[in-house]
């Protein structure tokens, strides 16, 4: 019998990815005994968001993993579930299609408020351990790790619109795929 693949899922709309997100899978992959975490880009966002084009936001995500050594993988599951970009109906299709692999679904505290919000809750909660990292700014019970940086894809859209380059939150293989796509005004 081969052993359980441990998968951490990282999901947002990426929009664009930055640093935090790296940190944030470093030190789960660090800290949580799982193998693999996978970025997963939202395809339709459930509360409606209004994002880059899911085939550039996939493609920044792989650029922020090449120095992963595949451990560290964007996944295009959201495209392929063909619902409506709730988190229960993800996990069910990742259930299905890897039965080898026990799956952990990271959380920032800052979405603790949202998920009064979400479909099926209790049932995310039994097909995946939820774990709720702290990010700065949102102290909650439960969560774990230090407070992760301060950055917000919101915040570096916003910069960009000013004209600012964001090279301190931002990989630079994400900024110049994002130039060369002429993504956020670049």
């Amino acid at each position: 019998m081969r052993p359980l693949v441990q998968v951490a899922l990282l999901g947002g709309s990426f929009n664009p990815p930055h640093v935090g997100h790296l940190l944030a899978a470093h030190y789960v992959r660090a800290t949580q005994g799982v193998d693999e975490v996978w970025f997963m880009p939202t395809f339709r966002h459930p509360f409606g968001k209004v994002s880059e084009d899911f085939e550039h936001r996939v493609r920044m995500c792989e650029l922020l993993c090449e120095d992963a050594s595949g451990w560290m993988k964007a996944s295009r599951v959201e495209s392929e579930v063909g619902k409506d970009g709730r988190t229960v109906d993800t996990l069910d299709f990742l259930r299905a299609r890897y039965p080898e692999h026990r799956f952990t679904l990271i959380i920032g505290s800052d979405i603790l408020k949202d998920l009064p919000h979400w479909k099926d809750f209790d049932r995310i909660q039994r097909l995946a351990h939820v774990l709720v990292l702290y990010r700065a700014g949102y102290p909650a019970d439960g969560t774990v790790g230090p407070p992760l940086a301060v950055v917000s894809s919101t915040d570096i859209r916003e910069r960009l619109a000013r004209g600012e380059l964001p090279s301190d939150l931002v990989p630079g293989r994400v900024l110049t795929y994002a130039r060369e796509h002429h993504l956020y005004g670049l």
